[in-house]
């Protein structure tokens, strides 16, 4: 069956799919403050209001747009045999992605994933603790503490002057970067082994 040709001067089809990668083109490309659904209408060649039929409102893209980034961000993480090591590599995904991306930090580090979407791209992390017998609540904590360190530490770094883009500053990042995450894994290795 084929498509009737579409009429001169239709605008495109929207779909929330092409609206959340035209949001994430804006974000990354000017900042948060940059994506209005104006804006986004007028980048998508379709009036603001046509966006409203397909997201309610600002807050509903945004959180669809820190869901998509998120996703996109654990697309490359496999997690490693043992749940301390698998913990150290989500934090290590996590961050080179945000590094990749660091005008969407601020946005990340300000509007949660959804529960139900960020249970479902660390399944795999989450059976590392599971499988150790690490009770839900204690996994939940060492998950969500570390991703906020990683958050924390990358809105410092992106936020930092021009002057600390060197590569010695660099090191220093990436250095202050390791020495926190491995002491809040070895942290939690701890408390979690006397938990028994």
């Amino acid at each position: 069956m084929t498509q009737a040709p579409r009429r001169a001067g239709r605008p495109p089809v929207l779909t929330v799919e092409r609206i959340v990668a035209a949001a994430v083109g804006i974000l990354d490309a000017e900042g948060p403050d940059a994506l209005t659904m104006r804006r986004l209408g007028a980048d998508l060649g379709v009036a603001a209001m046509s966006l409203y039929r397909h997201v309610p409102n600002r807050d509903a893209l945004v959180a669809k747009v820190v869901d998509h980034l998120f996703a996109e961000a654990m697309a490359g993480y496999t997690p490693q045999a043992d749940w301390p090591r698998a913990l150290a590599g989500f934090a290590t995904a996590y961050r080179r992605f945000l590094l990749a991306h660091p005008l969407a930090v601020p946005l990340l580090a300000t509007h949660p994933v959804d529960v139900r979407l960020g249970t479902e791209l660390l399944t795999g992390l989450l059976a590392r603790f599971e499988a150790a017998g690490v009770p839900a609540t204690d996994t939940v904590n060492a998950v969500q503490s570390v991703a906020v360190y990683v958050l924390g530490h990358t809105l410092a770094q992106v936020g930092s002057t021009a002057e600390t883009h060197d590569q010695d500053a660099l090191r220093f990042y990436d250095q202050w970067f390791e020495a926190g995450l491995g002491a809040m894994v070895s942290g939690f290795e701890r408390q979690l082994a006397t938990a028994d």
